[in-house]
């Protein structure tokens, strides 16, 4: 009974104060009536109304009248007052969305009634808080960066004294391997602190771009042509280096487990979908959520040898949701996974 009732109501906060006013005021005016109408019976009581005339009759135009204006006035200063009222609530949430998406967001003005100050000082300082905890932790990974590099360039210069080939050669990937990974950390951690201003994107050329970069590299990444690709495609505004890294980690995915890559642009009004497919082994259902956790490795999805350290989906998935998309994955018939970024598109 509460879930039917609640689809009965109206989703939004000022539609609902609306509703309460309008039926505290049908209220209101139904005792109005009834009071009416026990005052006709007592004319009829007294003989200064005829026993056949109905209770409809006997309602003055003035009273009918005074309902509709009342109820009028009511509904428009109901609706103004409420629009005003509720006006702070949408831009705490306009606040919290521009955000997500930029640590340097303007603050929320303190101003308004107590509660309303109340609440912007509350996000103000949060959002203060979150700008601080980000930038301790971008110098902490400076420090860890310079820490963590200078040792491994030691190993290296010292991997070339050693006179056996294959040990050298066995030494040398290992620090490649820890430097990747030590890369691929820092690039994860530092994602918030892009202050990369977004720009226009032709998503065709980053695609083609990046598709020829991994054939120039012997990978077999091929790049399909977009079905009414003689249509222009207006540009996608965005982050490059954002988009550029999360599909380039997509195709790094892809390679890993597939002989072959496929890399495809997908246009409707509304978003826009890259699409990385491959023929590998795919994901158990049950893991497809879970292998996009940062530092997720499924072990029997993936080897040992094909690096990195389990952040490739996370980097991908949060580029997806810094521009207000998201990342899709999911098995395909043919075997193999399908990978998708998608990318809302704001209307013109």
């Amino acid at each position: 009974m509460r879930l039917r009732l609640d689809r009965l109501l109206p989703r939004s906060l000022s539609g609902r104060i609306v509703l309460i006013l309008v039926l505290g005021l049908l209220m209101a005016q139904a005792a109005s009536l009834l009071l009416h109408l026990r005052a006709r019976s007592a004319l009829m009581a007294a003989g200064q109304l005829h026993a056949g005339t109905t209770a409809f009759d006997s309602l003055p135009t003035r009273f009918i009248w005074h309902v509709s204006l009342t109820l009028g006035i009511v509904l428009l200063v109901a609706l103004v007052a409420i629009r005003w009222t509720t006006r702070p609530l949408k831009q705490l949430a306009d606040a919290a969305h521009a955000f997500a998406q930029d640590l340097n967001a303007s603050a929320l003005p303190d101003e308004g009634p107590v509660e309303v100050r109340s609440a912007a000082g509350a996000f103000n300082f949060m959002q203060q808080r979150i700008r601080q905890l980000v930038a301790e932790r971008g110098r902490a990974l400076a420090a860890v960066s310079h820490d963590l590099r200078t040792p491994l360039t030691r190993m290296r210069l010292r991997a070339e004294l050693i006179d056996d080939p294959a040990l050298q050669a066995r030494l040398n990937a290992d620090i490649d391997a820890m430097q990747g990974m030590v890369n691929s950390v820092l690039a994860y951690l530092r994602g918030l602190e892009d202050t990369e201003t977004p720009q226009a994107i032709d998503m065709e050329a980053l695609l083609s771009s990046l598709a020829e970069d991994e054939r120039s590299l012997g990978r077999p990444v091929h790049l399909l042509e977009r079905q009414h690709a003689a249509c222009g495609l207006e540009p996608f505004v965005g982050k490059l280096s954002l988009l550029r890294r999360a599909v380039s980690n997509l195709i790094d995915n892809a390679v890993a487990h597939g002989s072959r890559v496929m890399v495809a642009l997908d246009a409707v009004p509304d978003r826009l979908d890259i699409l990385v497919e491959d023929d590998g082994p795919g994901i158990a259902p049950a893991d497809l959520a879970r292998v996009m956790e940062p530092y997720t490795r499924l072990d029997a999805a993936r080897a040992l040898d094909t690096g990195g350290v389990g952040l490739g989906l996370a980097i991908a998935r949060d580029a997806a949701v810094y521009h207000g998309g998201q990342l899709l994955l999911a098995n395909r018939d043919e075997g193999g996974l399908r990978a998708t970024l998608r990318l809302p598109r704001k209307p013109t």
